[in-house]
């Protein structure tokens, strides 16, 4: 009989020298459109022929759609006296696979939630008694259960933007926990919130050394947002990645949105110390996670990996207009839901969302 991995099982062991060898047996254009990172592609028509191919001395995890495929094909691998398994649920599981990262700041924890299948950071901010969560996903029981291990109630939330790629849990997760919940009204909601300006600070009760500063970064989107933490680290949502920055193209305005972005990057971003941690919003396939390290780079790091950050405008904006990618799936249909205008019940909703995040200029 072969065993069952979980998607947790399989996140643990992803970037660590006991990492298995993961064999996607969907079709090449599924296999295209959206993979774990380090997958090889056989599909289940072509897995007996190719199978010599394959190493025997790694564990081998089959994963498909939703796990019927990859439980045959994990047969048919176990035969050949192979260390198999297959991945409980396929790829829709791992659309929803989370872990966490605590970062010590002070007297202050940060925990990095990531979103394994959409590459999906989010946080909370946690002191004393309280907490604060920037960017949540519409699963708030991990943000609940998390603030719950930490003893802390969740007392404000916060988005860093209109989100264009996956559900935002913001307003829920408010709702659910009798949280404030702060926006900038740059961007469209038709909810009630509290907006947010530069010059608001948000502090942890039990004299903290903490606050949160809204820092408004159009560029990715009309009301992208960073929040500066302890004065140590700053969340920077999609305005800039340890890979690359934030796509200007979703709003059909690309070089208008490519200006406002080098002006956010050069006014708010480069002005802050080069030990200044960025945590942000989402991660892409290049960047390796492994358990226990945050998704993060000083930004003086980024300084001099990043080239765009050197760039002047007019080669900035060229730049970032050129390396058009094709759009978040089913954009419109996101969009539309977290700005409170749902075209379609949520559960239908999360089937959109399904995918990769295309949120970042390629580089």
């Amino acid at each position: 009989m072969v065993r069952e991995m979980s998607v947790a099982e399989l996140a643990s062991r992803l970037g660590t020298e006991d990492e298995p060898l993961i064999v996607d047996v969907r079709e090449q254009d599924e296999f295209a459109a959206w993979s774990i990172p380090g997958a090889i592609n056989i599909p289940l028509g072509e897995l007996a022929a190719r199978m010599p191919t394959l190493p025997t001395d790694r564990e081998l995890v089959a994963v498909c759609r939703s796990g019927n495929r990859s439980t045959r094909a994990a047969d048919t691998l176990a035969h050949s006296d192979r260390q198999v398994a297959n991945l409980a649920g396929g790829m829709l599981a791992w659309a929803i696979a989370y872990d966490s990262v605590l970062i010590e700041l002070g007297d202050v924890q940060v925990v990095q939630v990531r979103r394994r299948g959409k590459g999906c950071l989010s946080y909370l901010i946690g002191a004393g008694d309280s907490a604060f969560v920037v960017d949540p996903s519409s699963d708030i029981d991990v943000y609940e259960q998390l603030a719950e291990g930490h003893g802390w109630r969740i007392r404000r939330v916060f988005d860093t933007h209109l989100h264009a790629d996956h559900l935002s849990g913001a307003r829920s997760l408010a709702g659910a926990n009798g949280a404030s919940l702060h926006l900038n009204p740059a961007d469209d909601f038709d909810f009630e919130f509290e907006p947010l300006s530069d010059s608001d600070r948000f502090e942890l009760p039990e004299g903290a050394a903490m606050s949160v500063a809204a820092l408004g970064t159009p560029g990715h989107t009309n009301g992208s947002t960073m929040y500066v933490v302890a004065d140590r680290a700053v969340l920077s949502g999609d305005t800039i990645f340890v890979e690359s920055v934030g796509r200007p193209d979703l709003a059909d305005r690309a070089e208008e949105f490519a200006r406002n972005l080098y002006a956010s990057l050069h006014d708010k971003v480069l002005g802050l110390p080069d030990d200044t941690l960025v945590l942000p919003g989402h991660y892409g396939d290049a960047v390796v996670v492994r358990p226990g390290d945050p998704v993060a780079a000083t930004l003086g790091d980024l300084r001099r990996s990043l080239a765009p950050l050197s760039f002047d405008e007019e080669t900035f904006v060229a730049w970032a207009t050129q390396r058009a990618a094709p759009r978040p799936p089913n954009y419109e249909e996101i969009i539309k839901a977290n700005m409170g205008r749902p075209t379609a019940p949520f559960d239908a909703l999360r089937q959109l969302e399904i995918g990769p995040n295309r949120c970042a200029v390629s580089a």
